[in-house]
């Protein structure tokens, strides 16, 4: 080696080798079983005009979407109606649950333009009903609340004809922040519980189930008009009594609807698909839940809170008015 040349180190920052591992927490996973999907689950894959609009929309005003970061299998349908369900807060979570196919690690900073971009796009949608979902983001201080707030506010100056539906972290150990989303009035306040207790330990570790039922719970304390939403998968292998279980534990936190879908495995390092609930057992799940007092409940194999959620808030709002009707007869 000639005495002036010096060593130089290349970093190729293209290469699908340096790209970011999108579960770092589970690369390291064994395999699960994969089981082979009924025929009552598979879904077309979505390559409609109206897909394809909606998706232009979407990355023309640079917003995240639920739809795509957890691989909905209702896209092609949602889209081509220019249905979507906007992810706020970026891409990344905090958390690392088993179930999710959002990928995990350290968020960056929040976008600041990110509320008016957002009513941008459902004004450009001619949206009736929006759904703001969010990543968990417990690094911040009052975990995200202030820009929960802000997107509800910046739909309802862009499109104050649509109706807002808001789905929730659980703002765990962030006093305040419930209060501040609440304060803010969306139409309708969804969390999920996602699974039955005894599951939270492997498919959610790093939330608390009672903790939950008393954000949900606090909400109609709050606001006793606002609509409660909740649901959960399965297939995670529940036992049905612990189903019904749970639904007892939301009807005492006066949870009006709930959503039952199946489970359904992002990759193999994900938790496995224990079963494939048959949409009979899904039609008896609804049946004892209407039973159990809810205004609202949507349970198939294909179900997801988010899945044709203007049609169920408008079925939601006229359910309500004919059980005050009733009370008011009596």
């Amino acid at each position: 080696m000639l005495k002036d040349e010096q060593m130089v180190t290349l970093l190729d920052t293209t290469s699908d080798a340096q790209k970011r591992v999108r579960h770092p927490e589970k690369a390291h996973r064994p395999d699960t079983e994969v089981l082979r999907k009924p025929d009552w689950i598979r879904v077309k894959a979505p390559v409609s005009r109206g897909y394809q609009e909606t998706r232009g929309i979407v990355k023309d005003n640079k917003l995240v979407t639920v739809c795509e970061e957890a691989g909905c299998p209702n896209i092609g349908e949602c889209w081509d109606k220019k249905h979507a369900s906007f992810m706020i807060m970026g891409e990344i979570c905090t958390r690392a649950c088993a179930f999710c196919n959002v990928a995990t690690g350290k968020p960056g900073a929040l976008d600041p333009n990110e509320p008016e971009n957002i009513g941008k796009a459902v004004a450009q949608m001619g949206l009736m009903h929006v759904v703001i979902t969010s990543v968990d983001r417990d690094d911040l201080a009052d975990g995200g609340a202030e820009h929960f707030e802000k997107v509800i506010h910046a739909i309802r100056a862009a499109s104050p004809a649509t109706t807002i539906e808001v789905l929730t972290p659980d703002f765990l150990r962030k006093p305040g922040a419930l209060e501040r989303v609440v304060a803010a009035r969306p139409d309708v306040f969804n969390h999920n519980l996602e699974t039955v207790p005894s599951n939270y330990l492997t498919v959610r570790p790093g939330a608390r189930y009672f903790h939950s039922i008393r954000l949900l719970q606090r909400v109609k304390e709050l606001d006793p008009n606002m609509f409660t939403k909740s649901g959960i998968m399965v297939g995670l292998g529940e036992e049905r009594n612990e189903v019904l279980q749970l639904m007892d534990d939301l009807r005492t936190a006066d949870v009006d609807f709930l959503t039952i879908g199946q489970y359904l495995q992002p990759t193999r390092k994900h938790h496995r698909v224990v079963s494939f609930v048959t949409p009979d057992e899904f039609k008896s799940y609804e049946t004892v839940a209407y039973t159990k007092g809810f205004l609202m409940v949507s349970a198939s194999p294909l179900t997801r809170s988010s899945h044709h959620a203007g049609e169920d808030f408008a079925r939601l709002r006229e359910n309500r008015a004919k059980k005050l009707a009733m009370l008011a007869a009596e």
